[in-house]
């Protein structure tokens, strides 16, 4: 039977209402990865290799353990599929165990070598994680349904606190992310480290320590796919329910001043701020990538106050560290600080933004009735210069283009090298005919007796010649032997690889 009749007649067997598996909801690419596997590759990704122990080369994976992650993949995204078109575990056995299904190979290889029981055990908890991961996800049927679920991620974000410096920083990074997200519309979508620690208005180094220590960990993000070439890496804005923003254990510092809480006299029974918080982070990402936001200016813990001020005026210092997350002692040297360069002002005991504190930005307060008549705000230029951080933006993007203009570079030399050979159709027969490597020298260049002329001075140069392929070598004295000088090289290597045990 031809492979193309074949397919299609198992296509109808399994996507037909009348099938026995009653998978009649399963879309097409489903159930092409149940018939036909992975063709495309997309699930080997990360399969063949693994991070060493230092956490930063990667070490290959012998060919059984790569198989056996690959058909795991595949496994748990046939399961996936099922779960989500309403199927059972026993439609999914009868779709893994069948011997024409090429994406139930894994699990009858292992029914093959541990038997029948053990894959079944195996298939049973592949399905009972796939249906907790369908169970906490949503599926988007339209662009609106996307803009719906970033919505609910934005008040979630400015709903959840961020405690700590590592925390406020890994807002930013997520504020990016979100900012990306929306406009590619929708959760997936493509964004470099550069990219990000622009928009952030951050370092490289920061944002690499963020990632792998607070929002990968917290399931706020996941990257899908690494960036190569000319793409960004793939992410995916997680909205599901994963309150997790702490810092690991063992990142904690190790040495403190202060002594351990004592239970007996009731010491430190809630954290300093809230469980919840209450902040604008649109304000916070057109703020976050000036240079008078950057570490060692005004800082993140300011983006957090003028977010929570921005967000609810006149606050007390209270709520404020409920609101922003920031401790009572930071709050309180921020706002002085936002005071000196007129962007807040207090009346008794409230704080609020100053009418013209956000200007430059688009972002306009109602005038205060309250007869308060601050001066101006400073311009933010000003306030980064007074801190010295004004340009670090504009030289880091300098240096980012710099870095990918170098690298740009480079994968041309490799493309270069890389060149398609063309393929020419002759007397019935395919003739090969190698693409033209950067080694080949014009026709100009070459001398009556094989020499290579300098395209300068016109003059033979005295170690380079013209192969007999037309490509350029270098000619050096270890290279000017007799022919029976090199036979006997030849026959001693030859003696000396048989010997060798």
């Amino acid at each position: 039977m031809p492979h193309s009749t074949h397919q299609t007649n198992l296509q109808q067997r399994l996507l037909h209402p009348s099938s026995p598996s009653g998978l009649y909801h399963l879309p097409p690419a489903a159930a092409d990865l149940v018939l036909l596997g992975d063709l495309t590759g997309r699930y080997a990704t990360g399969s063949y290799s693994r991070l060493a122990s230092d956490g930063r080369t990667l070490v290959l994976r012998g060919d059984r353990q790569g198989a056996a992650e690959h058909g795991h993949r595949i496994t748990a995204a046939i399961a996936c599929h099922v779960a989500r078109a309403g199927g059972s575990v026993d439609q999914l056995m009868q779709l893994l165990m069948h011997p024409e299904h090429e994406g139930g190979r894994h699990t009858r290889t292992i029914a093959l070598r541990s038997g029948q029981s053990r894959a079944l055990d195996y298939i049973r908890r592949v399905w009972a994680s796939a249906s907790a991961t369908i169970g906490t996800t949503v599926t988007l049927g339209s662009r609106h349904e996307a803009f719906e679920v970033l919505a609910a991620l934005r008040d979630r974000i400015e709903t959840t606190p961020w405690p700590g410096e590592r925390g406020r920083t890994a807002l930013r990074v997520l504020r990016a992310h979100l900012n990306f997200a929306e406009v590619a519309g929708g959760p997936v979508h493509h964004a470099s480290e550069r990219q990000t620690a622009e928009e952030a208005g951050i370092s490289r180094t920061t944002l690499r320590a963020v990632y792998e220590t607070v929002l990968k960990p917290g399931g706020w993000l996941r990257r899908l796919r690494a960036g190569h070439g000319r793409k960004g890496s793939t992410w995916y804005l997680d909205h599901g329910t994963v309150p997790s923003h702490r810092v690991p254990a063992l990142l904690s510092r190790l040495w403190t001043t202060q002594f351990p809480p004592d239970p007996a006299l009731e010491e430190w029974t809630t954290p300093e701020t809230a469980t919840t918080a209450d902040i604008d982070s649109t304000v916070l990402a057109r703020l976050m990538g000036h240079d008078a936001f950057a570490h060692h200016s005004l800082g993140s813990t300011a983006l957090m106050i003028i977010s929570a001020l921005h967000a609810r005026q006149a606050q007390t210092v209270g709520e404020l560290v409920d609101t922003s997350s920031v401790s009572r002692a930071t709050t309180y040297r921020t706002l002085q600080r936002l005071a000196d360069h007129g962007l807040v002002h207090h009346t008794g005991e409230t704080w609020a933004l100053t009418p013209r504190a956000l200007e430059g930005f688009g972002i306009h307060l109602p005038d205060s009735d309250t007869g308060h008549t601050a001066a101006p705000a400073q311009g933010w230029d000003e306030v980064a210069e007074q801190h010295g951080t004004r340009g670090i933006a504009a030289r880091r993007k300098a240096l980012h283009a710099i870095e990918r203009a170098a690298y740009r570079e480079a994968l041309d030399r490799l493309a270069e090298h890389r060149s398609g050979a063309v393929v020419l159709v002759r007397d019935g027969r395919q003739v090969l005919v190698p693409a033209p490597r950067p080694d080949e020298i014009p026709s100009a260049w070459h001398a009556p007796d094989g020499h290579v002329l300098d395209p300068v001075t016109g003059l033979p140069a005295a170690d380079w010649r013209v192969a007999t392929d037309g490509r350029l070598i270098l000619v050096t004295p270890a290279d000017q032997r007799t022919y029976d000088e090199l036979a006997a090289a030849h026959t001693q290597a030859l003696s000396e690889w048989e010997s060798t045990p």
